[in-house]
């Protein structure tokens, strides 16, 4: 399987100072400050590439999932709402995804996107935080 690498550099002091994240790939390059992580400033923060990655590995594992049980979706559309408490600490993700998938029944689409919330690698490596799964079948 796959090793992958990311990078930051912090420079400066909590409140004054400025960071700059990469995707290993040059994906994305850019920006984060004290304001883009606590506030409302310009940049990124770590929680949002952490709720961009739980999305898209998510999406990626009820595709399998499905696919492998004889429900191979047409789209799957997942977002990832990372809260950011007092201490700091992530405290809950919510997932809310939509998909939409030919001849399956609510009850058994429900049934793996709750197994596609408990065995995505990103919702494993975060174990320690809840995470609530809405989960809508759509046509």
């Amino acid at each position: 399987m796959a090793v992958r690498k990311s990078e930051a550099t912090w420079t400066g002091t909590l409140r004054e100072g400025s960071g700059n994240m990469r995707i290993g790939n040059g994906a994305y390059d850019g920006p984060f400050t004290f304001a883009s992580r606590f506030e409302s400033g310009a940049g990124t923060n770590p929680e949002e590439l952490i709720g961009a990655a739980h999305a898209g590995c998510f999406s990626m594992f009820l595709s399998a999932v499905l696919t492998k049980a004889g429900f191979p979706p047409n789209r799957i559309h997942t977002t990832a709402t990372v809260h950011l408490t007092d201490g700091p600490t992530i405290s809950l993700i919510e997932l809310n995804t939509e998909a939409d998938v030919p001849n399956i029944d609510e009850q058994t689409f429900l049934q793996h996107a709750e197994q596609s919330k408990q065995g995505c690698p990103v919702s494993k490596a975060l174990a320690a935080v809840e995470i609530k799964l809405n989960a809508k079948l759509v046509r």
